[in-house]
């Protein structure tokens, strides 16, 4: 097995790094990675349904899918994110338990009680410390999962915080649960680079011919086009969501703006605008602007661009449908 820790915190180039060791790396993987900040959503997810976009925009974190399903999950420096890549039979692959063993094994001996409890979370008296999620191509598994260590708790639930009114889909949706830092419940202070190590170091230990292994230039090159040209884009990330209807009602100064989208493979299909504002020249010329642009702020900015917003709504701006929007 091949042990890797590499010092990206680049999140789109890190997600890449998952599947690259996955389908272009001969040998079984085991790699520990950080992030910035970032929300990581499963492959069969609702982007826009799972981030609180507001907060996620003013505190510039990046959003990138992944190739595994499960729920999404939020990334800072103060997490700590493994991989487990390994050959074997499809029925013995998705055995999440084991996968997670070696964390367990380390926490429980820095004094904290680590348990692996239903289907993929690891906790600490009650309180999630991790989710885990899989994916198979071919007859191998890619294992990884998200321990928080030391992260902005605050930062966890306000950018997972999202309106379950405004999305009517069949994406699967991350169930919200109460989560703590690993770094709260050990009996002596640790760093995480000090975690880290002790981490490395088991995973060395326990696993049969595990050795240390640092990515070759030919390797950060495939990686980054891999980032670049798929987990980088708009049209994975979000464009990859399921068929979803999206409904959002504001206040503004001229009056209740109620926006109503079907979108499509990331595309608005649809829009209907409702409310008690009033227009001089009607909302026909910007439901039909809105239709067939992407649901994304820069696409949508530049169709309304197009238009004499104030025509066509009384003391509604262009900031104002985009809220609305989102």
């Amino acid at each position: 097995m091949l042990c890797i820790y590499h010092e990206s915190t680049d999140p789109y180039f890190n997600v890449a790094t998952d599947e690259y060791i996955l389908k272009y790396m001969d040998e079984d993987c085991f790699m520990l990675w950080r992030n910035d900040k970032a929300i990581i959503v499963g492959q069969y997810q609702n982007t826009l349904a799972e981030i609180n976009y507001d907060y996620v925009k003013a505190n510039q974190i990046a959003v990138v899918r992944r190739i595994s399903g499960g729920g999404a999950v939020y990334h800072d420096l103060g997490n700590l994110n493994f991989s487990f890549t390994q050959q074997g039979k499809d029925a013995n692959l998705s055995d999440f338990e084991k996968f997670t063993r070696p964390i367990v094994e380390v926490i429980q001996s820095l004094g904290a009680d680590a348990r692996f409890e239903g289907k993929n979370d690891l906790t600490i008296d009650g309180k999630k410390i991790a989710g885990n999620a899989a994916h198979i191509h071919k007859h191998k598994i890619l294992h990884h999962g998200c321990l928080l260590f030391a992260s902005e708790i605050r930062d966890v639930s306000e950018a997972l915080r999202i309106n379950p009114v405004k999305y009517t889909d069949k994406a699967i949706k991350s169930v919200p649960k109460r989560v703590t830092n690993i770094s709260e419940h050990l009996k002596q202070p640790v760093k995480l680079e000090e975690f880290t190590q002790k981490l490395m170091d088991h995973v060395l230990a326990t696993y049969p011919g595990a050795r240390l292994y640092k990515f070759t230039e030919e390797d950060k090159k495939k990686i980054q086009q891999l980032r670049d040209e798929k987990y980088a884009t708009h049209e994975w990330n979000f464009g990859k969501s399921p068929q979803y209807n999206f409904k959002k009602a504001i206040r503004t100064k001229g009056g209740l703006l109620e926006m109503n989208l079907e979108v499509k493979d990331g595309i608005i299909k649809q829009a209907k605008i409702f409310g008690d504002f009033f227009s001089e020249k009607g909302i026909t010329e910007v439901e039909e602007a809105l239709s067939n642009t992407q649901h994304e702020e820069t696409e949508l900015r530049k169709a309304l661009s197009q238009l004499p917003i104030e025509k066509h709504f009384r003391n509604i701006g262009t900031d104002d449908l985009i809220a609305a929007l989102f």
